[in-house]
């Protein structure tokens, strides 16, 4: 892990690591540089790990190559080929640990959600006699160092980049991979927000691995990650196991799991991770940011008390009368899919299955018939 360095100012024991140890390529896979190669040198701008060096007028990929393609796609002669051979079983032995995926809200403050999966990551780590690793991609990062050491983390893996501040499908799924390919954790949790939705089917495909979204509850059985989640509309919960490839991956929703007390003083292993994100992985870049004036949409997740109408309310001003006491108890508005689908309030609204997962001490349901998400 490196050699320890000076203690931060919360009492965490740190450590630097460079991404240098090649330990991260699936069974069978490899980069090729064929003989067009110009030695030109943009593989080597491009590698976020600093894998590639050019000798002799030609690229030479060293041990620190994590098979995250980024070279492949800049390079103007294609001289680079990717080889990924059909995922095969994986020997779980070889992977061990949980990791959770802490996510960074535009504002830089961390979002509940991760608070969520480190309690539930806890109970799974305790469970396989494990460690339990918080990841942490952004810039200005550390300040959350202590909040997750003292809900659970075991260890805490920063990777502080100004290129990370602002999500990138590229940036953030090249960086993952490459520390996934690193310490092989046996079980990588993920949010299912916006950005957790976006990431985890990338990273998943990357590694060759299954993933199950959107699950309710996460346990341990006989040493496997055993996933619930819905199916069929939410008329079935079905358990899924993935026996054979590691990491099991998994997403899940904000307020499924409820937070632990954190446990003042806690420490954890700091690993300060570096890695080199050259200015051409990122082919996206954002123009102009608009935040919609949702009113109290935008406190549904969080809400303690959320007034929801349904169809049985979308006639006589009944949804009139919902919104007024919504704002009397200071509460959050909710609806139904069939008001969203029949035009009476914006999806941002919408709560159940198809829509966003509450956890409040009060739901008051109106008009809404019986469906299970609402109960």
């Amino acid at each position: 892990m490196g050699s320890p360095g000076l203690p931060c100012g919360n009492g965490h024991p740190r450590h630097r690591q460079s991404m240098s140890a090649g330990g991260g390529r699936v069974s069978g896979a490899r980069l090729e540089v064929t003989d067009v190669c110009t030695g030109c040198g943009a593989c080597v701008r491009a590698c976020p790990f600093s894998a590639i060096t050019v000798v002799d007028g030609r690229a030479l990929v060293g041990g620190a190559c994590t098979l995250c393609g980024a070279c492949v796609d800049v390079c103007p002669v294609g001289a680079l080929v990717l080889h990924r051979p059909p995922p095969s079983r994986t020997e779980p032995g070889s992977y061990r640990d949980v990791w959770a995926l802490a996510e960074i809200a535009g504002d830089g403050t961390l979002r509940a959600v991760s608070l969520e999966l480190l309690t539930k990551g806890r109970e799974l780590a305790d469970a396989l006699g494990e460690r339990l690793h918080s990841v942490v991609l952004g810039h200005g990062v550390e300040p959350h160092v202590g909040t997750l050491a003292g809900h659970g983390a075991d260890v805490v893996h920063l990777v502080d980049h100004p290129e990370l501040a602002t999500y990138d499908t590229d940036v953030f799924s090249t960086v993952l991979v490459g520390l996934v390919g690193r310490y092989h954790p046996s079980v990588l949790l993920v949010p299912a927000t916006p950005l957790g939705r976006d990431l985890a089917p990338r990273v998943a495909t990357v590694l060759g691995v299954g993933l199950t979204a959107d699950c309710t509850d996460l346990s341990i059985r006989d040493g496997m990650l055993l996933q619930t989640r819905p199916a069929f509309g939410g008329n079935i919960m079905v358990d899924i196991v993935t026996p054979d490839h590691r990491p099991q991956m998994a997403t899940v929703r904000p307020n499924v799991f409820s937070v632990a007390e954190p446990v003042p003083g806690r420490g954890a292993e700091v690993v300060r991770e570096e890695v080199t994100i050259p200015p051409g992985l990122r082919r996206a870049h954002v123009i102009e940011r608009a935040v919609a004036a949702v009113g109290s949409a935008l406190a549904l997740e969080e809400a303690d008390i959320i007034v929801s109408g349904g169809r049985g309310a979308c006639r006589d001003g009944a949804l009139d009368l919902i919104a007024e006491l919504a704002d009397a108890l200071g509460a959050a508005l909710g609806c139904s899919r069939a008001v969203v689908e029949m035009g009476m309030m914006p999806k941002v609204h919408q709560v159940g299955q198809s829509g966003r997962t509450v956890s409040p001490r009060l739901y008051i349901a109106a008009g809404i018939s019986g469906a299970i998400q609402h109960l």
